[in-house]
């Protein structure tokens, strides 16, 4: 069973996205706050697929719930709910681990869609993880090593720790180096032709991935942004 954490404050929301996601074949644990997502995730160990956050929350607000999950784990799908006027927050949640965002008012379809977009992304992770033990399927570019069926990317024999977003804008890079990619293209393979945002999503994922593979993440080595066009990965 697909397993989702909603976590929303306004009541009507909720029980609209509880009632859409019941409908999909979801499994929803509900929390009215942040404070209270938080322990019905470890209540539960863990055990979802999603966590879909509204930002603007009391006691704890949706930003902090996202980057606590975060560090719980890597491989949680997170989606925020963010107003339009909250375009920082935007950034700021992608910074700090979610996956995705979704801008109220949203429609059924578009919620959907964002959902089913992470949960494949998850569920496609889960698998290479289990297969994490067979030998084979890496792709070795100077001192990084990506390893396609554990899912994991390890620099000078250390291992880096991605959301499975990350590893696939990697993976993405790691399959076309020193090949200048668009930022269209880049969405286009990670996201999926449905997706429903602007290409921003990736410029902050960027940012991220800078942050955690990059000697200096201020004077990139590998991960360069080509100007007017996207991005490449030099060897």
């Amino acid at each position: 069973m697909k397993r989702i954490l909603v976590a929303e404050d306004e009541k009507s929301i909720r029980e609209f996205i509880v009632i859409n996601l019941a409908r999909n074949g979801f499994e929803v644990v509900e929390a009215e706050n942040g404070e209270r997502a938080l322990q019905l995730y470890d209540e539960n160990n863990g055990n979802f697929d999603i966590a879909l956050l509204d930002i603007m929350m009391p006691i704890v607000d949706g930003l902090e719930v996202c980057k606590q999950l975060r560090r719980k784990s890597s491989t949680l799908g997170i989606i925020i709910l963010t107003a339009r006027t909250q375009e920082m927050d935007k950034v700021t949640g992608l910074l700090v681990g979610a996956d995705d965002y979704v801008t109220k008012p949203f429609s059924t379809s578009e919620l959907m869609a964002r959902i089913d977009a992470v949960y494949r992304r998850v569920t496609v992770n889960r698998v290479y993880r289990e297969q994490s033990r067979e030998k084979g399927n890496t792709i070795e570019l100077g001192e990084f090593v990506l390893n396609l069926r554990s899912r994991s990317l390890t620099k000078n024999s250390k291992q880096i720790e991605l959301t499975q977003v990350e590893f696939q804008i990697m993976e993405y890079f790691f399959t076309h180096p020193n090949v200048a990619l668009e930022r269209g293209e880049i969405l286009k393979h990670v996201w999926g032709n449905m997706y429903y945002g602007d290409d921003k999503v990736v410029d902050v994922n960027i940012r991220r991935l800078r942050m955690k593979v990059e000697d200096d993440p201020s004077s990139p080595r590998h991960l360069t942004t080509i100007w007017g066009v996207g991005y490449k990965w030099l060897v």
